[in-house]
């Protein structure tokens, strides 16, 4: 995948992001644990953890290229002008044509790497824009000639030096400039009147040895680059382990693990959260719920009977409430506390009574029941007023568990409303 086609996937998610999602992918995170159980040197990014570390890495590397690029230009054009003052007019004027080269090679290059594009426009880029600054170094000592022209052809080197060295560019690009400065190297040298072939070839192969080194450091910092990125990967994925098993533990324990509904704990949380935060302008009602005659289900069927009716009930309950408002929680053994935020006294009864005639035509057995052979369902309401003194949340449950206890006093499979006396 070229460089253009990662820029797309960039704008759809930025690279932060991507890393996030890949350390959550197995292939990718073996990929990872294989290359970091191997030695250093042998560190080879492939497929998507190379596209990964270039969508990574270029923001840095396009920086670092126009920064350097700019101040070359910037540098070229000063010391042409310190030349003009301290240099004879003749020696300047040698020099004018072949430095004038150089400032559109860098800027051109500095434009091209502004944003990302294919691989092959942007090391086409790099290659010919530090050729041209590389030939105009050497040109300028040629054209001056004398002590001009050995200098030149060092300070050439220098620069595709500085170049290899802070360019984290692929090798291939990296070997083709060094190849490229060490040509014009030894093609000026041989061309230089007071040079001997054998001593031309000498110094190419002295700075060759220089070169050859830089190039090796460069590959070095790369590889070390991708395995800082490697280990960056993997601890995001344990990191992601780690935020998953919280999370995981986190809902464990706030919620029924038999019907899948909150437990009293998060229920009591929410409440104080919620009258915290200041009760609703419309105010709020509570419903408790009891299913009638639950002991003798169990005593007649079996707990595992009992655990099936209370997973169905819970279900009913869950389906009757808006799933973005209301809030439902199991709060004892066969008791629900539902709390419906800025639904008023008439509602929360016409709710209640829906939920109970739900729950009986579902017909699930209690053959032992009083009430009916059906389970059944016993509910007391209790509401806030938004126009009355706020009541704390324990009262207005203390008011609904009234209501429940009414409801069973009066033959159960009702819904009753609290009433202030």
């Amino acid at each position: 995948m070229d460089i253009e086609d990662s820029a797309v996937s960039a704008r759809r998610l930025d690279p932060s992001a991507q890393m996030q999602l890949q350390a959550q992918d197995p292939a990718v995170m073996a990929e990872v644990a294989r290359l970091l159980a191997g030695r250093t040197r042998d560190i080879r990014l492939k497929g998507e953890l190379r596209r990964l570390f270039q969508e990574r890495s270029w923001p840095r590397t396009a920086k670092v290229i126009r920064a350097w690029m700019i101040w070359v230009a910037l540098l070229d054009v000063l010391t042409l002008g310190l030349n003009a003052i301290l240099l004879p007019k003749a020696i300047v004027l040698s020099m004018l044509a072949p430095a004038c080269i150089l400032p559109p090679a860098a800027l051109g290059t500095a434009f091209v790497w502004r944003k990302p594009r294919a691989t092959s426009i942007q090391g086409g880029s790099i290659i010919a824009g530090l050729f041209f600054i590389l030939l105009s170094v050497a040109l300028v000592g040629v054209g001056a000639g004398g002590e001009f022209y050995e200098r030149h052809l060092t300070i050439m080197l220098f620069v595709a030096i500085t170049a290899i060295i802070i360019f984290s560019v692929p090798l291939a690009w990296t070997v083709t400039v060094a190849a490229l400065a060490l040509s014009l190297y030894l093609v000026f040298q041989l061309l230089n009147p007071s040079l001997e072939t054998g001593s031309a070839v000498a110094a190419t192969l002295f700075f060759a040895s220089g070169i050859v080194a830089t190039v090796v450091a460069r590959r070095t910092m790369t590889i070390l680059a991708q395995k800082g990125f490697l280990l960056e990967l993997r601890d995001r994925s344990r990191v992601a382990e780690l935020a998953d098993a919280n999370a995981r533990l986190e809902r464990l324990a706030r919620t029924d693990p038999l019907t899948g509904i909150a437990n009293r704990r998060w229920m009591m949380e929410t409440l104080n959260r919620f009258w915290s935060a200041g009760l609703d302008s419309r105010g709020c009602s509570m419903l408790m719920c009891d299913i009638d005659e639950f002991k003798k289900l169990n005593d007649r069927l079996g707990h595992a009977e009992g655990d099936r009716c209370l997973v169905k009930v819970a279900g009913i309950i869950e389906s009757s409430v808006q799933s973005d408002r209301d809030h439902v929680a199991r709060y004892g053994g066969e008791e629900f506390l539902i709390v419906l935020p800025g639904v008023d006294e008439s509602e929360a009864v016409l709710l209640a009574e829906r939920i109970r005639k739900s729950v009986e035509a579902a017909s699930l057995p209690n053959p032992d029941s009083r009430v009916s052979p059906c389970v059944t369902l016993s509910i007391g309401v209790a509401t806030q007023p938004p126009d009355e003194t706020i009541v704390s949340p324990e009262q207005l449950q203390n008011q609904a568990d009234a209501a429940l206890y009414l409801a069973k006093q009066a033959g159960r499979n009702r819904v009753v409303l609290h009433e202030p006396s």
